[in-house]
């Protein structure tokens, strides 16, 4: 029970559903309560297919380029830090994302499920915690079943992102992003270091 809180703890700090709100209402401010309400479900729905299609096929595609368990858990680790560096001194995820809007009529799936949603953190993370050689199909299903969990509890969050915003203000969704950014990084150090002992260990 206590890694599946962990689990969740960290999906909710990679996705960070609380840093997609104001994307989100930045992307659908033209649009009527419907639309609104249908570009948040399908967003949700595109973001999970897209991470779903990493937990698959993504450890697939890089055991085919040779790639070892140990430079992948490092090499993932170092991008993870990098995206999570981002989050800390950045602008901000919300602030990042809001400005790269440029076609109002296709926010859908750009920015709201990518990057918002399924950003290359999410990817990168959700294929680290179902490598085949460390984890059993049993537990990348269950990892899977959470991330599904955690794409709907960002969706609700997005159905009431004006409630959420109005509550917790821009600037606590930004102080909140930067921690989502440091819980993140911690876990990417513990990555990196793991692959480095990994490798020494087995040399």
């Amino acid at each position: 029970m206590k890694e599946v809180i962990t689990t969740i703890f960290f999906l909710f700090a990679v996705i960070d559903p609380i840093g997609s709100v104001p994307v989100y209402l930045e992307a659908t401010k033209e649009f009527d309560k419907l639309h609104k309400r249908k570009i948040a479900i399908r967003a949700s729905l595109i973001a999970f297919g897209i991470l779903l299609f990493f937990i698959v096929i993504g450890q697939l595609i890089l055991e085919g380029m040779s790639v070892s368990l140990d430079a992948f858990q490092i090499s993932g680790g170092v991008i993870l830090f990098l995206f999570a560096l981002t989050m800390i001194f950045g602008d901000g995820k919300p602030e990042r994302e809001k400005s790269q809007i440029s076609d109002y009529k296709h926010v859908t799936i750009f920015p709201v499920a990518i990057p918002s949603m399924a950003s290359p953190g999410a990817i990168m993370a959700v294929v680290i915690m179902t490598d085949n050689h460390i984890y059993s199909i049993e537990q990348q299903v269950i990892t899977t079943l959470l991330v599904f969990i955690v794409i709907i509890i960002t969706s609700l969050i997005l159905l009431a992102a004006n409630s959420v915003q109005k509550r917790i203000g821009s600037y606590g969704i930004t102080v909140i992003s930067k921690i989502m950014g440091l819980i993140l990084a911690s876990y990417a150090v513990q990555s990196i270091l793991s692959g480095i002992s990994d490798y020494f260990m087995f040399k």
